[in-house]
């Protein structure tokens, strides 16, 4: 089963350095002389760099922007059981994306920020706080209420105990939160390629570089499909034990 899921990623790392007349030889799928050329063109000639830095900004801003609204309102919906508001956020993230795409173009074009990263953050956004206040909502529903109450005795706000008891007690769930944003945001492909432009193009867009009418330089595309796949890999393999963790506390507690 590893082995399966593992064939596709080695042939995409072995083809980012062959040349397109090895990739499309059958007698050198193992055996072949290594370049490092299409690493060159995707980075020297095709300006990949740029696009690696956009889809990073997109991701952290999209995520931090999400985690201000999200975390607020997912205790809001959890200490006054506000299950048909929550619900109506979820509804909101089972809607395609794609039939969204046409409205927001049009809405962003007449606010002059189409091509900007105004209108990718708010795009990636419509789907990381729907995600991120379900994670939160059941890790507040497993934080005891009476501590906070006890906390109000003590002379906290209702603000204050939210900000220095619920939400210590929840950054495990923050953390799985963001993350799995972060990586829903570098992965996007369909908002960026509809509302971006040269400057703010991120990486799955820049692949499309690679292929054009005639022809699919398959080298450069296996060097940049590598580019943008494993600095996400290397992220999560970091951070799976976060993810883990907070995906099993949240389903735990309570």
């Amino acid at each position: 089963m590893l082995g399966a899921l593992a064939a596709p990623l080695l042939w995409m790392a072995t083809a980012s350095l062959k040349t397109n007349i090895d990739v499309y030889d059958a007698d050198r799928i193992l055996v072949f002389t290594p370049t490092l050329q299409n690493y060159v063109t995707v980075f020297a000639q095709q300006d990949f760099l740029p696009a690696l830095l956009n889809s990073a900004w997109v991701g952290v801003a999209s995520t931090a922007l999400s985690l201000l609204i999200a975390v607020p309102a997912a205790y809001s919906m959890s200490r006054f059981a506000m299950r048909r508001s929550a619900a109506v956020v979820l509804l909101g993230r089972m809607v395609p994306a794609v039939t969204l795409l046409v409205p927001w173009y049009y809405v962003f074009s007449q606010l002059g920020l189409v091509g900007g990263y105004e209108a990718l953050v708010l795009a990636h956004m419509f789907v990381s706080v729907p995600l991120i206040l379900y994670i939160m909502l059941s890790f507040f529903d497993g934080v005891p209420l009476e501590l906070e109450e006890a906390a109000q005795v003590d002379g906290l706000t209702a603000i204050g105990a939210f900000a220095r008891i619920a939400v210590p007690l929840a950054r495990s769930g923050m953390a799985t939160a963001s993350i799995l944003a972060f990586i829903f945001s570098w992965n996007n492909f369909m908002f960026a390629l509809v509302l971006s432009d040269n400057d703010t193009r991120t990486l799955p867009v820049s692949l499309f570089n690679f292929i054009s009418y005639a022809s699919i330089d398959w080298g450069a595309l296996m060097a940049a499909s590598v580019a943008v796949t494993v600095p996400i890999m290397v992220f999560a393999l970091f951070t799976q034990k976060h993810i883990v963790a907070g995906l099993t506390s949240g389903a735990t507690k309570g």
